[in-house]
């Protein structure tokens, strides 16, 4: 298993495909298994992906310590050092799309492109889901029913007509048993979250950012990734109608090709 040091952390990391080097940064709770296949392959149609696991989850060491969405950028930093990578295509959803704002924000020479999924910024206008929802998710997670906080978590991480396709519970349950996260450790993603707050420096991002979001989000609701797209100039938003948080579960093909789309609009692009 492939695994670096980094910020005194271990973390577990994967490459696959060949072409120019994609970070995709998972969200809170997320390993590198939720990515799912379909939204990897076809990524690696253009890209070399790495995906990793934050510190203390999925594969990768153990991590008690309390930290803030800007050490898990400098974690992402200093995997890209590890790799020996100087510029890559950055791809961030939920949690992972705070930690993509900071590493654009802390970094920008090393990122080409941005893609910031169903994520949130903080500030006066941001949102989260609606108490009721939360308090739903909560219960669920502190009942110690584990078929209920599982169950729980796909019916707000997904749209209802996805959530109720065959087959779809069980793809969710075959990933989301897997390296599980630990309640507690979830907290402290939680408190990481909680301190976010990029919203008023969204407006020095210069990388040619691409928002993506679902109307049907429970999670952060829609009106964040309309305030992300608002709030970093020149960036372009797209809203998946009927999708859920996961929109990259629920439409893989379609969220693949606006990242492919999007990091060869950049490359075709003339030096400056």
């Amino acid at each position: 298993m492939p695994k670096v040091t980094v910020n005194d952390v271990e973390l577990y990391y994967e490459r696959r495909g060949q072409g120019e080097p994609l970070l995709l940064i998972m969200g809170m709770s997320g390993n590198t298994v939720h990515w799912g296949e379909p939204f990897l392959t076809e990524l690696e149609q253009r890209f070399e992906v790495i995906v990793y696991d934050h510190r203390g989850i999925g594969q990768s060491a153990e991590h008690w310590d309390a930290f803030t969405i800007t050490q898990l950028a400098e974690d992402a930093i200093g995997l890209l050092d590890a790799l020996e990578l100087d510029r890559v295509h950055v791809c961030g959803i939920s949690m992972g799309g705070m930690v993509a704002q900071d590493l654009a924000l802390a970094a920008p020479d090393r990122v080409a492109t941005l893609t910031l999924g169903c994520t949130f910024c903080g500030g006066p206008e941001a949102q989260f889901g609606t108490p009721e929802d939360m308090q739903f998710l909560a219960e669920a997670m502190g009942s110690g029913d584990r078929d209920r906080a599982l169950r729980a978590g796909f019916e707000l991480n997904v749209s209802s007509a996805w959530g109720a396709e065959a087959g779809n519970y069980d793809l969710y349950l075959e990933r989301a048993t897997k390296h599980p996260a630990a309640v507690a450790f979830i907290g402290l993603q939680m408190q990481a979250i909680a301190g976010h707050d990029t919203s008023a420096r969204l407006g020095e991002i210069t990388t040619p950012t691409l928002v993506i979001h679902g109307t049907l989000d429970r999670m952060l609701p829609v009106a964040n990734g309309e305030l992300i797209g608002r709030l970093i100039p020149g960036a372009r938003t797209e809203i998946f109608e009927g999708v859920g948080h996961l929109f990259f579960w629920e439409r893989p093909e379609e969220s693949a090709a606006l990242i492919r789309e999007h990091a060869a609009a950049v490359s075709a692009a003339p030096a400056q």
